[in-house]
């Protein structure tokens, strides 16, 4: 087991007391700021792990992000927002923060109820992993809490949102789909589901208005449920190409 690393081994390698290491790491006064960086830069070379509780006592920010997926985007075939949450654990790690995961109900979204951690005061701030409804989107932004979206966006145009370029990335596949004389294309999405899929079939839409290929119904084919739960895939009677 690797030996955990204490500012009293910051301190004997630097030739300096445990208390000059203790300010340094917590910004206080007294250290200068020379000595604060080689302080800092020996501590994040040699991992040692800052004591959160410490420094949220002192600073009243608790060093933890909350990260909300709604329950619909969990589940044995959903395990690309889990995927992006290991991922969002490893960056946050990088500024000593950690992640709170919450689950959102079905239940908890239609009653607009609040995860348990914010009444408890125990994250900073939430990233919103997945769409949710506009009301729960409401609450979130009158909560006081700083929040921001992920892969999907929505018309409260203050809060920040981070997203694939969908419409560009479906426009650019079907032009590839249509340059390789394909004509009989499908689209696969519940349109009104998401904005990310709703992205994806204007881009789509965009490319078959440009090569005059009239949109087929049959080949719009939903994949979830008007709650966002996936549901079988209803082949058209004529495939496409």
């Amino acid at each position: 087991m690797a030996k955990t690393i204490t500012m009293q081994d910051i301190a004997d390698k630097i030739g300096v007391s445990k208390v000059t290491v203790s300010k340094a790491l917590s910004d206080k006064d007294g250290v200068s700021e020379e000595l604060k960086k080689k302080i800092k830069s020996l501590a994040d070379e040699l991992g040692y792990r800052y004591n959160a509780s410490a420094q949220a006592m002192k600073s009243g920010v608790s060093f933890n992000v909350g990260v909300i997926v709604p329950e619909k985007f969990t589940g044995d075939y959903r395990s690309f927002y889990l995927t992006v949450y290991q991922h969002l654990t490893k960056a946050l790690e990088v500024y000593r923060y950690s992640s709170i995961l919450h689950i959102l109900s079905d239940e908890d979204e239609l009653n607009l109820t609040l995860p348990r951690s914010y009444f408890d005061r125990k994250v900073d701030a939430y990233i919103v992993l997945g769409q949710v409804s506009k009301g729960y989107v409401e609450l979130l932004n009158n909560s006081e809490v700083p929040i921001i979206f992920l892969d999907f966006y929505d018309d409260h145009a203050e809060v920040d949102s981070i997203n694939t370029d969908n419409f560009y990335g479906a426009y650019g596949l079907t032009n590839y789909l249509i340059k390789n004389n394909h004509m009989a294309i499908a689209f696969v999405g519940s349109i009104h589901s998401t904005s990310s899929i709703q992205d994806r079939y204007l881009g789509y839409y965009k490319s078959l208005l440009e090569h005059k290929i009239l949109v087929n119904q049959a080949y719009i084919i939903e994949d979830r449920d008007s709650k966002g739960k996936l549901i079988p895939i209803e082949l058209p009677k004529e495939m496409p190409t």
